[in-house]
C-alpha cells in the first residue's frame, strides 16, 4: 500500500516539478499537441468505419431477425472502438515519447540536475538512442496487443467480462505506461529493456500507483497533452527511487556533514588557542600523579646455600686445667 501511494505522490510531484518550471511545461506540450492530432484522426476514422468492419467480420449474423441483429453488431462495434481506444491510450505514450525524444530527454536532465546538481548521460548519438526507443516500444505494444487479445476475448464472459476484465486492462494498461515513461530517464542509465522490466515487476504497486490514474486521465485526449511533460518528470523522479539513487544520496549527504562537523570542531578548538586541525591534541598532565622514589632492591640471599665451616683460630691460647688434688 505504501509503494501504491508513493507511485502516485512521484505523478503528483512531477506535475508540481512542470508547474513551477513553466518554461519546461510549454517546451514539453509540443510533442503532445503533434501526436493528438495524429490520433484524434485516426480515432474518428474508426468510430465510421466500426459498424462496417463488424457487419465484414460477422457474415453469419446477415440471416438474424430484429433486434438480434442490431445489438450483436453494435455490441461488436463497442467492443472494436474500445479496443481502439485502449490502444491508442497505451500508444500515444509510446508515439508521444519517440516524437519528443529530445524534447523529453532534456526535459528528464533537467529534474536530475535540480536535484543533485548532475545528470546521467548514454552518450549515445541522437540516432542510437531513437533507434533504441523505437524498437523498445515495439516490444511494449507486441506484449499490449497480447493481453488485449486476451482481455478482448474474456470480455465475453458474463458479469466478469464486465466488471473484472475492464479492471485487470488498467492494470495491464498503467504498468507498461510507467514503463515506458520511466524508460526516458533509465535509458540515459544505460538500463537496458529487460532489466527496466525486473525493475517494475518488484515495484509493481508503485507502478501501477503511477500508471492507472495516468491512464484514466489520458481517456481524455487534450487532458494527456497537457499532463505529458509532469508525466515524464514524475517517471524520472520514480526512476530515481527504483534505482536506489536518492537513498545513496542521502547516505553520502549523511557522511559528508558528519565529516564536516568533525573538521569544523577541530577547527574551533584550534581558532580557540589549541592544536591546529588534523593533529592530536596534547594530553593534559595528571594533578593527582604523585612522584614515587625509586630504591634499589635489597640483594637476596641464597636460601639453598649451606653456611661456611667455622674456622680455627691459630692465635688462641686455652687456660690451663685447675689441680685436682685427688688424681692419681
Amino acid at each position: 500500500m505504501r509503494d501504491l501511494a508513493g507511485g502516485f505522490g512521484h505523478l503528483l510531484a512531477g506535475q508540481k516539478w512542470v508547474f513551477r518550471h513553466g518554461r519546461w511545461l510549454g517546451f514539453g506540450l509540443l510533442p503532445g499537441l503533434v501526436t493528438l492530432v495524429l490520433y484524434a484522426g485516426a480515432l474518428v476514422g474508426l468510430g465510421y468505419g466500426a459498424d462496417g468492419l463488424a457487419a465484414w467480420a460477422t457474415p453469419f449474423a446477415d440471416d438474424w431477425g430484429s433486434p438480434w441483429l442490431g445489438l450483436f453488431r453494435g455490441f461488436l462495434t463497442g467492443l472494436v472502438f474500445a479496443l481502439g481506444l485502449f490502444l491508442a491510450v497505451i500508444t500515444f505514450t509510446a508515439v508521444t515519447l519517440l516524437i519528443g525524444q529530445p524534447f523529453y530527454e532534456s526535459l528528464s536532465e533537467e529534474v536530475d540536475r535540480s536535484i543533485d546538481g548532475d545528470a546521467p548521460e548514454s552518450g549515445l548519438p541522437l540516432a542510437r538512442e531513437l533507434w533504441i526507443s523505437a524498437r523498445d516500444s515495439v516490444k511494449v505494444l507486441l506484449r499490449v496487443a497480447l493481453f488485449g487479445i486476451l482481455l478482448f476475448a474474456l470480455g465475453f464472459i458474463p458479469v466478469i467480462g464486465q466488471t473484472v476484465i475492464p479492471v485487470i486492462g488498467f492494470c495491464v494498461s498503467g504498468f507498461f505506461l510507467a514503463e515506458e515513461l520511466t524508460a526516458v530517464a533509465l535509458q540515459r542509465r544505460r538500463v537496458e529493456f529487460k532489466e527496466r522490466l525486473a525493475l517494475l515487476r518488484c515495484r509493481r504497486a508503485m507502478a501501477l500507483g503511477f500508471g492507472v490514474p495516468l491512464v484514466l486521465l489520458f481517456l481524455v485526449p487534450v487532458v494527456a497533452v497537457f499532463l505529458m511533460p509532469g508525466a515524464v518528470a514524475g517517471a524520472t523522479l520514480m526512476a530515481r527511487e527504483l534505482r536506489g539513487e536518492d537513498a545513496e544520496g542521502a547516505e553520502g549527504a549523511e557522511s559528508a556533514g558528519d565529516s564536516a562537523g568533525a573538521a569544523g570542531a577541530a577547527g574551533v578548538a584550534g581558532a580557540a588557542g589549541g592544536t591546529p586541525a588534523g593533529q592530536p591534541a596534547p594530553q593534559a598532565p595528571n594533578p593527582y600523579a604523585q612522584p614515587y622514589p625509586q630504591h634499589p632492591a635489597p640483594p637476596q640471599g641464597n636460601p639453598y646455600g649451606q653456611a661456611p665451616a667455622p674456622q680455627a683460630n691459630p692465635y688462641r691460647q686455652d687456660p690451663p686445667a685447675p689441680h685436682n688434688p685427688y688424681r692419681q
